[in-house]
């Protein structure tokens, strides 16, 4: 027989040391994990009931801060801003100051200069890439009404590189081409006339003017106000008053009209809007169409030219792309 001295001793071992005894039935929580559910519905319910804790927290946390901030009164400290990915942006070394002399100088001196002088006129053709089938001619058709003195032809199978000597043959200072995929505009090339530069876009999120709910009237004749947005390095500068140059430099406010770029993490959301004031505090848009969004993918020097053009800046994904923080435009 065996003695049951040893037994007593680690009892009076344990309760010396202070260790709790678990009452009989009682075990620890397991770690759970919804992703080890196998069954599908389960997994699904108990991620949705998560999701809903979560939130429940979330809003009576958001509650008890509100009533903290009221009982304080003027003492109450300052909101919280939110981490966004956009003012935790990376820092460019490239970012344009627009008090600095050089930037001044190039602006002064650089292919748009007349524009926005008022030396030249703006004249723009549009065009698309053989054989165009449905949105994309209503796409190119609508885009005439929104940049003034535009004129659209269709391609009919003649490359660009004769095109563009016949466009600045007819003083044409743009030249934009639409191209397609399964019948839906998906790039835009547009190109200065007649030194450059050139840039190369995808286009997507096409809606045209039917598609739009509570749209306003057709667009009027009236030369539109334009609005940049965002384009703060000397790559965003120079797409900027690529896209300001389509436009004359004196709009005519009677129209109401205003045709708005604006820049948010490399994606360029064009929007059309006319406005009128309700009262001294109120205004009120309508959005008149097209609505889409551009992608830079490349800038060229000189006017197009795929096989021996001097390319500025070209997309690379897996390089540029690696930092979410970090945007060149």
């Amino acid at each position: 027989l065996k003695s049951k001295a040893p037994m007593k001793d680690l009892k009076m071992e344990e309760e010396s040391s202070g260790v709790e005894k678990l009452e009989p039935g009682t075990t620890f929580p397991p770690t759970f994990s919804v992703s080890e559910i196998k069954n599908k519905q389960r997994r699904h319910q108990m991620f949705m009931k998560l999701k809903q804790e979560k939130r429940k927290q979330k809003m009576q946390l958001k509650k008890k801060r509100r009533k903290e901030r009221e009982a304080l009164g003027d003492k109450a400290p300052p909101k919280e801003v939110p981490k966004t990915i956009e003012n935790q942006r990376v820092f460019d070394e490239t970012t344009v100051d627009p008090e600095d002399e050089e930037i001044a100088f190039d602006e002064g001196t650089d292919e748009f200069s007349a524009y926005f002088n008022g030396l030249t006129n703006p004249k723009v053709l549009i065009t698309t890439s053989d054989r165009p089938r449905g949105r994309v001619v209503k796409f190119c058709e609508q885009l005439a009404t929104v940049i003034p003195n535009a004129h659209v032809y269709y391609r009919r199978g003649l490359a660009l590189k004769r095109i563009i000597p016949q466009c600045i043959a007819r003083d044409f200072t743009y030249l934009i081409v639409i191209n397609q995929d399964r019948q839906t505009p998906n790039g835009l090339v547009l190109c200065h006339l007649p030194d450059g530069p050139t840039a190369h876009f995808k286009v997507s999120s096409v809606r045209l003017q039917k598609e739009l709910k509570r749209r306003g009237k057709a667009p009027t004749e009236h030369s539109p106000e334009v609005i940049l947005n965002n384009f703060s390095t000397r790559l965003g500068h120079t797409i900027g008053r690529l896209f300001a140059a389509l436009f004359p430099q004196n709009p005519q406010f009677v129209g109401r009209q205003v045709a708005t770029f604006h820049n948010q993490r490399d994606f360029i959301f064009f929007r059309f809007h006319r406005y009128i004031f309700k009262n001294e505090k109120k205004v009120g848009i309508q959005e008149l169409g097209p609505r889409f969004t551009l992608k830079l993918r490349s800038l060229q020097k000189g006017t197009f030219d795929s096989k021996y053009g001097e390319f500025e800046w070209v997309l690379k994904r897996h390089e540029m792309d690696a930092c979410r923080r970090k945007f060149q435009l």
